[in-house]
């Protein structure tokens, strides 16, 4: 495309790539400033990693589906090495680990960041997006799942969804000891999950359409179709699969482990689901699922017990377990129920309305005081009247209008307005910033 195709173009983003205005870019950090003190509340430490990995990394880790459709992948074309963006937190975390070896376990990390997924766009799902990952990487015991979901827990009801949701919990081990060892699915048993995990997207009718597709036999379906079919309050739902499966030695440690967990956690907003099989293959126990009871979104955060993970790259086996939180949809359900809003247009909490340019060198002045004194403060770049001023701050929302003029600069002072709530101050400039602060806590 030349430069005269470009000029009459309307630039945008590429599908499924967004800008954020100042609006929604206000909540969206002001909701991971509280997804991260929940997540320092609980003792969890912050990392980071690159926004590219090489290729070999991330190759099979994720699964069938991922690594041939939805990663980002590339090949450099100086030195001919393939690259990709990262697809998770979990898998660069795991290569963290391995790499750094003197990290005292368990080591309890969180990471925020954005990732990429080369899917089609559509409502909560888009292929840049950012997830809230907490980690506890060196404990086998169910204790540390535990934290993991009461730690998902508390992170939900921090971003204002006090109910409405649920936490669905299911064990790899249990699906296992049902699928392979009771219906001998063993060489089918990862697109017999990816199928179940397609349940929420197409409906049981087009899980048992999957199915068929593998190859199962009717009744085998069947079986499959009755079992994800079971799901709701844990203990009565754990004791039916164990009169029905406990003989199975998998099933029975999954049931004793999930029974732990539960009985760490406020369960009154866990149910097990044994429909929720987790789409990524390198879970390995626990799983973990949250879902809203409206908007009808999908999962707002997910996670599990990765035991293998970690061992691929460090060459011995490190039990982890985790979850993320996905802000990008809870932003987008909390904003269609009314619990978010876009309101707030700009940071700013006062403004230094010039009256008289030839007071401008003080009116500066009065600006670096309120900022010494912590008071986020705008002031006139475009030299226009004190009327627009007073527009544009109404505009945005701004609190506090500083009035400067002849008489504020021949006496030292500064007129303060708060818009909120009508009062007015006139104080010494050395005073602005106290003034400010106290007109704003008010």
């Amino acid at each position: 495309m030349g430069c005269t195709e470009l000029a009459g173009a309307s630039p945008r983003p590429p599908r499924g790539f967004r800008d954020f205005p100042p609006d929604l870019m206000i909540l969206r950090k002001r909701l991971l400033s509280r997804v991260e003190s929940v997540f320092q509340r609980y003792g969890f430490d912050p990392i980071d990693t690159p926004a590219v990995e090489y290729w070999e990394t991330l190759a099979g880790k994720y699964g069938e589906e991922a690594e041939n459709r939805l990663i980002w992948r590339f090949t450099d074309k100086w030195s001919g090495r393939e690259y990709a963006l990262r697809y998770d937190l979990t898998v660069p975390m795991a290569r963290f680990v391995a790499t750094h070896r003197d990290i005292p376990m368990p080591f309890k990390r969180y990471h925020i960041g954005p990732v990429w997924r080369h899917e089609e766009p559509q409502k909560g799902r888009y292929r840049e997006f950012y997830q809230c990952d907490a980690d506890i990487v060196g404990s086998p015991h169910p204790e540390a799942d535990a934290e993991i979901v009461e730690l998902v827990i508390d992170v939900i009801r921090e971003l204002g969804f006090t109910s409405g949701f649920k936490v669905r919990l299911n064990d790899r081990r249990l699906l296992r000891g049902i699928f392979e060892d009771e219906l001998g699915l063993s060489n089918a048993i990862l697109p017999v999950y990816r199928a179940i995990d397609k349940l929420d997207k197409i409906g049981i009718d087009g899980v048992r359409s999957e199915l068929q597709k593998i190859g199962l036999q009717e009744s085998t379906v069947d079986k499959i179709v009755e079992i994800i079919s079971i799901q709701g309050d844990p203990g009565k739902l754990l004791g039916e699969v164990s009169k029905r499966y406990g003989d199975n030695h998998l099933v029975r440690d999954a049931i004793k482990y999930l029974e732990r967990i539960i009985g760490l956690v406020d369960s009154s907003s866990v149910v097990v689901d044994l429909s929720l099989v987790r789409g990524l293959d390198y879970y390995t126990g626990p799983i973990l699922e949250v879902v809203l009871d409206k908007p009808r979104i999908g999962s707002v955060a997910g996670g599990g017990r990765y035991d293998g993970l970690i061992g691929i790259f460090a060459g011995t086996q490190i039990p982890a377990t985790g979850a993320s939180i996905g802000i990008e949809r809870i932003i987008d359900a909390g904003l269609e129920l009314g619990l978010y809003t876009l309101k707030q247009k700009t940071v700013t909490e006062a403004i230094v309305i010039v009256l008289d340019k030839e007071v401008y060198n003080y009116a500066w002045k009065v600006a670096k005081v309120l900022r010494k004194g912590g008071v986020k403060t705008r002031i006139d770049l475009s030299m226009s009247s004190p009327g627009v001023q007073r527009r544009k701050a109404q505009k945005l929302g701004i609190r506090l209008l500083v009035y400067v003029g002849a008489k504020e600069a021949e006496m030292g002072t500064v007129t303060i307005y708060d818009s909120i709530s009508r009062e007015r101050r006139e104080v010494k400039l050395g005073e602005a910033g106290k003034a400010a602060r106290e007109m704003l806590s008010s």
